[in-house]
């Protein structure tokens, strides 16, 4: 064998063996043989990330054909720096895949994965309209606030939570958006959150003053919900949605208990 070939190969081999490499079981929910892509609900894969719903790129297509919507699997994630794969699938049985009744559906309904969301329109730290159509081609990441938010292991842990997430990930869009509408005007965020993502290009707060029915209409979207604006007795059930570059649903995180490390390494396995 070629010296040089010899070499190549030892240091492939050498890469493959310092991967990480994480038991997974979960359902599958479709196929995609073309990209070698799975989309699988996963159950918590220990040491990495929460359960979720996500495709997973399968680098040896025969394993695709040992798997089949419905099929309940256990496979080994491969954790390559280059492009994560999932290999040695083992069927478990059938699993359970909820069935989406598109007849009552409507545009304030939560959104599946891969699923795009709509467009919105809100007011930036310098009272200018924005929209999310106007970052389209970049993958975005979306949490919901509230200045007035009394609890801090909520909303204002939401905040240092993307604080940690927006160092790590440069290339990303991190867009924060208060659901008060009455009362979080963009003077008042940028009061309350100027200091902190006016230090990151890539980090921003919006207003949903004079907006009401298109943060609704997100919010719901991405699988959350508020109320009580009005009678000011307000109350909300939190959600961050990562987007791709057409506004795609690739990752939910409901509830203000998600790890920064958790949802990092779903964020690093969804943008490959």
């Amino acid at each position: 064998m070629n010296p040089f070939l010899f070499l190549l190969l030892i240091i492939a081999i050498s890469c493959e063996d310092n991967n990480k490499i994480y038991e997974v079981s979960g359902t599958v929910y479709s196929v995609d043989v073309d990209n070698q892509k799975a989309m699988i609900a996963h159950d918590t894969i220990p040491n990495l990330m929460m359960p979720m719903t996500m495709p997973f790129f399968i680098k040896n297509k025969k394993d695709l054909t040992k798997i089949q919507v419905g099929d309940s699997v256990h496979f080994e994630l491969v954790w390559e720096d280059i492009m994560p794969y999932a290999r040695n699938f083992t069927f478990l049985g059938k699993g359970f895949i909820p069935q989406n009744d598109e007849f009552f559906s409507d545009e304030f309904s939560e959104k599946n994965i891969g699923s795009i969301i709509d467009d919105a329109s809100f007011l930036n730290l310098d009272s200018v309209s924005v929209s999310l159509s106007q970052t389209d081609g970049e993958y975005r990441f979306i949490s919901y606030v509230f200045s007035r938010c009394p609890m801090p292991n909520l909303c204002p842990a939401i905040v240092l939570k993307n604080a940690a997430l927006v160092n790590q990930f440069p290339e990303i869009n991190f867009i924060m958006i208060s659901f008060d509408y009455k009362y979080d005007t963009p003077k008042v965020l940028d009061k309350s959150y100027g200091s902190s993502v006016n230090s990151f290009k890539n980090w921003n707060a919006w207003s949903s003053t004079g907006f009401i029915e298109d943060v609704y209409r997100l919010v719901r979207q991405s699988g959350g919900n508020f109320w009580g604006i009005e009678q000011e007795k307000i109350g909300h059930t939190l959600s961050s949605v990562l987007i791709g570059k057409n506004r795609e649903v690739l990752g939910v995180w409901k509830g203000e208990n998600w790890g920064v490390k958790e949802v990092s390494n779903a964020i690093t396995l969804l943008t490959k």
